[in-house]
């Protein structure tokens, strides 16, 4: 899909990441709930060395105001090393009244979840000599004063704590092909015990505040090693409890026969202005009517062309950018953040020297809670489709860049970031590939290669995807699932799928999310069809539709059924978001096919003509819902001069869900969650229970 208006159907609201990452350029360094920094210079994260919770060094930290003007104050925090060898790192932790915040700060690197502040220290000062001192500063709103000090886990005065007791030794009570259950009996400690952490190896899997845990996401037939240290509450870690080793079972889980596919996409970037987390899933409900969730996107490497991460580089503003999504990422949202137990799915907060924190671990404590959710890495959209068409060029390059992603994604060897990743650190988590490429063989972003070899490399590329995939299978007796999100549009399938026959695409991937939206809209940038209001994902074609190719779900997914695709191999698309049009004439039919001047004001400034599903019915006022029962679509309409949207609701999932059910089509696929509060997930469960 291109947004020029010539090349069919663009889906630029799908594919660009760029409000969080022009969140991440504003904020210089993506944290949790605050702050800034001090001067430019510091506009990138910085790596620093990370030091044990319970460090045996002795040393001090001691807090000064340094200049306060009643509504705020600068201060400093001293760390003096008083032992007798040298600190090799520091970790500061320290609460402020709710009525006080740290601002911008200096030489540390502070994260704040909540009241509670952790300062680390930074690349150049984490070594203090015995008998030396440094110091770090912030600015803070409000006059409150830290409590609860703590230097490396201890007592920021250097007075010794004792520490508690080892657990004793862990047994298991359940194991199948991919989880451990343990328990196992209390640590005794004085003060009394807080939380335990649980290590398989030398990895913290977990810290639970119960004497239990399930370890999840395991290889099958494979021996693993447990330990438990306990912490008391002042944050003192004990010595480890005995070891347990214990082997999973033969086999994996499968996906309950007969169910469909319920596929919801969930966007890096919507943690940030849409503040929709993966805990989000869970307390909304979807998590619980998900069969697959897709986390959209990883990039591929413009140099290396193999998959990408551990970079926090923001996409350029301009959609129309060749260049716009070169080198870009979000490691920070991938695995970095740390979330607060508020925030997490299991209330348990993460801790600075967790080897995965972020979206990740975050889908790691989903999948332990709802254990039949699959979750699948997507690669491309949109704004990182560029270099497929390098990538699946040669024999070499396919090898290579498979290779890439399922060592990064599912062996889980994340490139180390400030801290974070490392080997095997995001093991277990995804269960496969969504392959977004947008689009083989056709125009799709401004700047994408193209070839006339796309359409044959693309069905190589899907073959040694399964190559691969089944090659890891057999040695964790584990099914691993490869899926694509294919085009509405004949003109595009055509030109880049091969979807027909025993040696097409299909002989490779499980199943198509087919796209069923984005058939009309002006483009954020009014760079696409900004003049003539259309709706946006109509079940059936509209006689009345002006436009050349008269597009509607039912004609995509007839391409491809006549084409002889199993249907149960076919996932039909659905918006939880609208897209709209200003200034739009009424022409006796309430805007619908009318003249319009550009796209709708959007939900950010970024996405003009696009609103979340949710945010369309609570921000746009006076707008009247219409349903046209003949083609199957949902719009609202402001009146005359006024806003006209295209989306779906209840009403048009409903109809959709029975329309695909009665074709025997696996199932329905939502781009993408932050949109719906519930509303639309519960509609599309009720109407998909056969």
């Amino acid at each position: 899909m291109s947004t020029g208006p010539s090349t069919g159907i663009p889906s630029p609201l799908r594919r660009l990441p760029h409000r969080a990452l022009a969140a991440l350029a504003a904020l210089l360094l993506p944290l949790a709930a605050l702050v800034g920094y001090a001067s430019p210079s510091q506009a990138t994260p910085l790596s620093h060395k990370p030091v044990a919770a319970a460090s045996t060094t002795s040393a001090t930290a001691v807090f000064a105001k340094t200049s306060d003007w009643g509504t705020g104050y600068q201060a400093a925090w001293t760390i003096k090393n008083t032992g007798t060898t040298a600190l090799t790192g520091w970790t500061v932790e320290w609460d402020l009244p709710a009525t006080t915040a740290v601002g911008s700060f200096w030489d540390a690197l502070i994260t704040g979840s909540g009241n509670h502040y952790t300062a680390r220290n930074r690349e150049y000062n984490g070594t203090v000599a015995p008998g030396a001192s440094v110091s770090f500063g912030f600015v803070a709103s409000g006059n409150g004063a830290p409590t609860g000090c703590r230097l490396d886990g201890g007592a920021c005065d250097g007075s010794s704590q004792d520490t508690p007791s080892a657990p004793g030794t862990p047994f298991s009570t359940a194991v199948t092909a991919d989880s451990v259950s343990l328990k196992w009996p209390a640590a005794t400690d004085a003060k009394g015990i807080k939380n335990y952490d649980v290590y398989r190896g030398s990895t913290k899997v977990a810290t639970v505040g119960k004497l239990a845990h399930t370890d999840t996401g395991l290889t099958a037939d494979t021996e693993y090693t447990y330990t438990v240290v306990a912490r008391n509450t002042a944050d003192r870690t004990g010595p480890a409890g005995p070891p347990l080793t214990v082997r999973t079972t033969r086999g994996g889980t499968p996906q309950p026969a007969g169910d469909r596919a319920k596929v919801g996409y969930f966007v890096q970037w919507g943690i940030y202005g849409r503040g929709y987390t993966v805990k989000s899933l869970d307390t909304t409900g979807a998590a619980a009517k998900l069969t697959h969730l897709n986390y959209a996107f990883s990039n591929i490497d413009p140099v290396n062309l193999t998959c990408l991460n551990g970079v926090t580089k923001a996409t350029t503003p301009n959609p129309q950018d060749p260049s716009q999504g070169d080198g870009a990422g979000d490691s920070w949202a991938d695995y970095e953040k740390g979330f607060g137990a508020g925030e997490s799915v299991d209330g348990t907060g993460d801790t600075w020297d967790q080897p995965l924190a972020g979206n990740f671990n975050q889908l790691k404590k989903l999948k332990a809670k709802y254990p039949n959710l699959k979750v699948l890495m997507s690669i491309g959209g949109w704004t990182y489709s560029k270099y497929f068409s390098d990538v699946a060029a040669t024999d070499a390059s396919r090898q290579k860049f498979v290779k890439s992603c399922i060592d990064m994604y599912l062996k889980g060897d994340l490139p180390v970031s400030n801290g974070r990743g490392g080997p095997g650190s995001a093991a277990g988590i995804f269960d496969g590939f969504d392959i977004d490429w947008e689009w083989p063989g056709s125009e799709g972003h401004a700047g994408n290669h193209v070839s006339k070899d796309d359409k044959a490399n693309n069905t190589l590329l899907f073959a040694e995807f399964r190559k691969q995939l089944d090659a890891l299978g057999s040695t964790t007796g584990r099914k691993y699932l490869l899926t694509a999100f294919t085009p509405a549009d004949p003109a595009k399938i055509a030109g880049g799928w091969e979807i027909g026959g025993k040696t097409g695409v299909f002989a490779s991937m499980d199943y198509a999310n087919v796209q069923g939206y984005d058939f009309h809209g002006s483009g954020s940038d009014n760079s696409w069809e900004p003049n003539l209001t259309g709706h946006q994902g109509n079940l059936y074609a509209d006689p009345k539709d002006p436009y050349a190719t008269k597009f509607s779900v039912e004609k995509a997914i007839g391409t491809y059924l006549d084409a002889g695709v199993d249907p149960r191999r076919l996932v039909v698309g659905l918006a939880f978001y609208g897209r709209g049009w200003q200034q739009v004439t009424d022409g006796g039919a309430h805007g619908v096919w009318q003249k319009a001047n550009g796209a709708a004001p959007g939900q950010f400034p970024e996405e003009a003509g696009t609103r979340g599903y949710d945010n369309l019915l609570a921000s746009v006022a006076n707008l009247t819902v219409h349903h046209d029962e003949n083609s199957v679509a949902t719009y609202g309409y402001t009146g005359d001069g006024g806003q006209w949207w295209s989306f779906d609701d209840a009403w048009s999932i409903g109809k959709k869900a029975a329309w695909l059910t009665s074709k025997n089509l696996l199932g329905a696929m939502i781009w993408e969650m932050s949109g719906d509060s519930g509303t639309l997930m519960t509609a599309l469960d009720n109407g998909l229970r056969d």
